[in-house]
C-alpha cells in the first residue's frame, strides 16, 4: 500500500514534482562535495542513482499509461530504491558532519564511527539498487499471469 501510494500517488501523480523537488537536495550536496576526494565514496552513488531515478520514473510512468499493473508490478521495487536514493543521501550529510570534526581534529569516537558506518551502508546495501531497478523494469507479465496457479 505505501508502494502503491508512493509511486502512483506521490511521484507519477504530480508528474515527479516530489522526485524533482528532493534531486534538488542531492544535486546541491552533490555539487559542495563532488571535489572532495574524502566524500567521493559517498557522494559518487547518490549522483549516480539520482541521475538513474529520473530515467527509472519516466520508464515506469509510461509503461504504466499503456498498463495500470505495471505501476503495482514496479511499485515494491521503486519503494526500495527511493528509500536507498533517501538514506544515501543522509549517510553522505552525516559522513560530511563527521569527516568535518574528524577534519577538525576532534577526538569523539562518534564521528568515525559515523564514517564507517556510512562505508558500511554504501558497500554493502546501497548497491542493491541496481537489482531493484531491475527487478522493477521486468515488468507485470510474470506477476499477473496466475490462472494456471487458481485451476
Amino acid at each position: 500500500i505505501q508502494s502503491l501510494d508512493l509511486l502512483g500517488r506521490k511521484i507519477l501523480g504530480n508528474n515527479g514534482a516530489t522526485l524533482k523537488k528532493f534531486g534538488k537536495l542531492v544535486a546541491q550536496l552533490v555539487e559542495e562535495e563532488g571535489v572532495n576526494e574524502k566524500m567521493s565514496e559517498f557522494i559518487t552513488p547518490i549522483a549516480v542513482l539520482g541521475e538513474q531515478m529520473t530515467k527509472f520514473t519516466t520508464e515506469i510512468g509510461f509503461k504504466g499509461f499503456q498498463n495500470p499493473d505495471e505501476v503495482g508490478a514496479a511499485a515494491v521495487d521503486y519503494l526500495r530504491v527511493a528509500g536507498h536514493l533517501v538514506f544515501g543521501y543522509f549517510w553522505a550529510r552525516m559522513a560530511q558532519v563527521a569527516l568535518r570534526e574528524i577534519a577538525a581534529g576532534n577526538p569523539d569516537p562518534f564521528y568515525l564511527a559515523k564514517v564507517q558506518t556510512a562505508r558500511f551502508y554504501f558497500a554493502k546495501l546501497f548497491p542493491e539498487t541496481a537489482t531493484l531497478m531491475r527487478t522493477a523494469r521486468s515488468g507485470a507479465a510474470a506477476l499477473m499471469d496466475t490462472d494456471a496457479v487458481f485451476a
